[in-house]
């Protein structure tokens, strides 16, 4: 399947209550084998073009509210439309999964690939002190994978969370293996495992308010500290990554996404000439693996950054290693793949010979 496809599908067995999204390339094959598959006559699902992207995010926001599982999907763009009701979602402390399938910026830019959205992502590109548990999937399996278990991070956290693909990875066709159908939640099983969402029923208790607004400032710093907190609680428990030719390297190359399967090729050809590189694929880019990255610094003698960007992500791998061995980047923009050989002939001019 296209990774595009493989999401969508993976999206209805996880038991989706509700997709809302406007289409722009290249994810716009998410809403249209929705549309096709027909998962109302499958599960009940709803999926509906909204009027913008402004309208599918709150349309996810109302959904979510609701206690139901609801998504969206966009390219680079259409995130950036969404933004003000992502951040009103995180303030809202509500579950919802986002998909992003780069594309090459700043603005129209290009519909090729691009990692050029890490800042976007991972820094909060809305309003306000906030955080998404960001997945990056480096094969069409998990573009699958990650649909499901973003669904499980977001309510186990009651927080949105983005699974940060590129135009490559949602275009390219793999073999994939899906899970079983799961059923959508039942009235029952909302009200009680998600007593706080707004579900009608009060006669019980009183009702809930759904609300990102506190015009009381002690109380409005009361509940930032309480979602730092939360956020802190997933760098604890949820920072997943890879380690690949990393035990003896002498080297490191830390990349995600498209650039990690380019970066892997790279650390083959360069242990077939003797030198020991190593890669480590970050899987969260929040929480970021600071810990391991830094562990491995007291190892290597240079790392080597690969991204698809004029390089963003460097900034917390600098960060991590606390200048204690050189840190360089490598990157192509505006939709541009990097090459293998391009990396190879990065990491020995600028790492070992520089």
């Amino acid at each position: 399947m296209k990774g595009n496809e493989a999401f969508a599908e993976a999206a209805i067995r996880a038991g989706a209550d509700g997709y809302f999204g406007y289409p722009i390339t290249p994810q716009s094959e998410v809403m249209e084998y929705l549309m096709a598959e027909k998962p109302h006559e499958r599960t009940g699902m709803v999926v509906l073009q909204a009027e913008s992207e402004v309208a599918a995010i709150n349309m996810v926001y109302g959904g979510a509210a609701c206690g139901k599982r609801v998504l969206t999907s966009s390219s680079s763009p259409g995130i950036s439309l969404k933004q003000e009701g992502i951040s009103y979602i995180a303030g809202a402390e509500l579950p919802c999964v986002i998909l992003n399938v780069v594309r090459g910026g700043p603005g129209l830019g290009t519909i090729q690939p691009s990692q050029s959205d890490y800042f976007q992502s991972t820094k909060g590109g809305g309003h306000g002190d906030y955080r998404m548990i960001v997945l990056a999937p480096s094969s069409v399996q998990e573009m699958a994978d990650f649909a499901r278990l973003g669904f499980d991070l977001a309510f186990k956290y009651r927080n949105p969370v983005l699974v940060l693909s590129d135009g490559a990875i949602g275009q390219m066709m793999e073999k994939v293996e899906l899970d079983e159908q799961r059923p959508r939640f039942t009235e029952e099983e909302i009200i009680k495992n998600t007593p706080w969402a707004t579900t009608g029923k009060t006669k019980d208790r009183e009702r809930n308010i759904i609300t990102s607004l506190d015009l009381d400032s002690a109380k409005q710093e009361l509940h930032n500290h309480a979602l730092q907190a939360k956020y802190k609680l997933m760098q604890e428990q949820e920072t997943r990554y890879e380690m690949i030719s990393c035990e003896d390297a002498d080297y490191l190359i830390v990349a995600y996404g498209t650039s990690a399967r380019i970066s892997q090729k790279a650390v083959d050809v360069l242990r077939a000439d003797g030198i020991k590189v190593g890669l480590l694929r970050p899987i969260t880019l929040f929480p970021f693996p600071t810990e391991i990255i830094s562990k491995l610094a007291d190892q290597v003698k240079g790392i080597l950054t690969v991204e698809m960007s004029a390089g963003q992500m460097i900034e917390d791998v600098k960060l991590a290693v606390g200048c204690r061995v050189k840190v360089e980047h490598f990157g192509r923009m505006g939709g541009i793949i990097p090459s293998p050989t391009e990396v190879v002939e990065a990491m020995q001019t600028k790492i070992i010979g520089g």
